[in-house]
């Protein structure tokens, strides 16, 4: 029986098991810790798909083209928008219960969509409903699963991946054989000091498959979201807020998205969260205000009853003050290179949702594509999966791809348990909080080429810890990617997207905010 080995236990991963389990695989699902903890359990807004007799694919495919600033691929881009409605469909089946009106299903606005597309469930727990309803149906398949249980390495045979090094929850490291490894290990928030992401977003997908040699491209473009709460933990607040009439304004009260863009507040996500960044440098770092009083105390525990009890458990009255908000980092474009069937590079591996780089965010994601785009594509790796093993594709990752000779490893980095003669005492080891600062500050909504190269040597004077627990895996995991993340960032000189350099002349005209001066303020909330 074909064994394939899922890595991973959010909406892609589980799905790729179900699927899989189905097709009559001998399926292990692997887990960092319970199955319930991952980014899927967190996302707030919905799922967008066109649904809808006032929609269609074709204006979900112009929406999100626009939203991707250039970048995204449109063979891909066109795969979600088509297959995105069904796969609603199947997470309904799954025993997803989305909010329905007297109408039927209820939809939400959400910025850079030109139509009311998006479906939540318990208001603000689409994430969450999801994550539960097929944590469910994964249970009731033949799968083996494994919790605690994290991703070191990827084994790799005569050029073939053929299983992964798996460290469990008593600091035991075993190798487990496979004829197909599935990443759905999520993003790599935890890169950066401000974070909306859980503290198991340490990129281990996404760096394990670039060590064994896999293409990974676009890391460069992090998405930063424009309204998390400033306070301990920065949650999230969803983009639905706004979408249901919530507003920006300075300390002043001043509604400074009018002057930035037409849409306001509901303009893609970069151009926002630029915005707030820049007026909070204006304002010496204090934060900016969001302000969704308009919307009265009954509707904001109806349709928001999570972030309700959150703002309150903060200590605001949304409903009659404004509420102080960041920028925070939230997801990553980037990652594993995929075709449209979640294959990487690499035979024998596959990678879905956000660690994989399918091309259908391009510089800067659509709002609440990301559930859709893992539903899709971890239906397609199943069903590649089912009819069998297929070489690896010849993959085309344009100018954002990044080869393993793209960045100089230093030779003293620990890279297993095994060698840890290869340590260099001179070198110090990688400070985490130091390196997510680092990275916020200089790697953060804005770049320019000084700070990236004084990051880039900074970086280069750290060494990984060897692998003993899942603290040094993660530490390890962290510095690869924030390496790999700079140098994709020194690569692309011009601004596009997520991805804003202001020392690109295009941007002259246009004074940028000294990210530093930002810094001291989001430490202190």
């Amino acid at each position: 029986m074909t064994r394939v080995l899922v890595v991973g236990g959010g909406i892609g991963g589980l799905w790729t098991a179900v699927k899989a389990a189905d097709g009559g695989f001998d399926v292990e699902l692997v887990t960092k810790t319970e199955l319930a903890e991952t980014n899927t359990r967190y996302a707030q807004g919905g799922i967008a798909a066109a649904l809808f007799p006032d929609d269609s694919a074709d204006r979900h495919f112009a929406d999100t083209l626009e939203a991707g600033a250039g970048l995204a691929d449109p063979a891909a881009v066109r795969v979600l928008c088509d297959e995105g409605p069904a796969r609603v469909r199947d997470l309904i089946r799954f025993g997803v219960e989305f909010d329905r009106g007297e109408s039927g299903l209820e939809r939400g606005l959400e910025a850079a969509h030109s139509r009311p597309r998006i479906l939540h469930a318990g208001g603000d727990a689409t994430g969450a409903a999801i994550e539960s309803a097929l944590v469910a149906t994964v249970r009731r398949r033949a799968v083996r699963i494994a919790e605690r249980t994290m991703l070191v390495d990827l084994v790799v045979e005569h050029g073939t991946v053929v299983g992964a090094r798996l460290l469990d929850e008593h600091g035991s490291i075993t190798e487990h054989r496979a004829d197909a490894v599935v990443l759905a290990t999520g993003g790599s928030g935890c890169l950066y000091r401000h974070t909306t992401n859980p503290a198991v977003a340490t990129g281990d997908g996404g760096a394990a498959a670039w060590r064994a040699g896999a293409q990974v491209a676009d890391l460069e473009f992090t998405q930063f979201h424009p309204t998390a709460l400033a306070a301990p933990g920065t949650p999230l607040i969803s983009e639905a807020v706004r979408g249901e009439g919530a507003v920006l304004r300075d300390r002043d009260g001043r509604r400074f998205m009018l002057d930035v863009h037409p849409d306001a507040e509901l303009a893609p996500r970069d151009v926002v969260a630029r915005a707030v960044w820049r007026t909070m440098a204006e304002q010496g770092g204090a934060p900016v205000l969001l302000d969704a009083t308009a919307l009265g105390a009954r509707f904001l525990a109806r349709r928001f009853p999570g972030l309700d009890a959150v703002v309150r458990g903060a200590g605001f009255d949304w409903s009659r003050e404004p509420v102080p908000i960041t920028p925070a980092a939230h997801y990553a474009m980037g990652g594993v290179v995929t075709d449209l069937d979640g294959r990487t590079s690499l035979p024998g591996l596959y990678a879905v949702g956000e660690t994989a780089r399918t091309g259908v965010h391009g510089a800067n994601r659509l709002a609440s594509n990301s559930l859709l785009e893992a539903a899709v594509f971890a239906d397609r790796a199943a069903r590649a999966l089912v009819a069998g093993r297929a070489p690896a594709p010849t993959l085309s990752a344009g100018s954002g791809d990044l080869r393993r000779h793209a960045i100089r490893r230093p030779a003293h980095d620990g890279v297993s348990p095994e060698s840890p003669d290869r340590a260099d005492t001179s070198m110090s080891t990688v400070d985490r909080e130091r390196l997510r600062e680092l990275m916020w500050v200089r790697v953060g909504l804005e770049r320019d080429a000084a700070g990236l190269a004084a990051t880039s040597a900074r970086l280069d004077a750290w060494r990984a810890p060897d692998v003993r627990d899942r603290r040094t895996a993660e530490d390890r995991n962290l510095l690869d990617l924030a390496r790999l993340t700079v140098a994709a960032a020194i690569a692309r000189h011009g601004s596009v997207g997520a991805h804003f350099r202001t020392d690109d002349p295009a941007e002259a005209a246009s004074p940028a905010a000294p990210a530093a001066s930002v810094a001291p303020e989001l430490e202190a909330a």
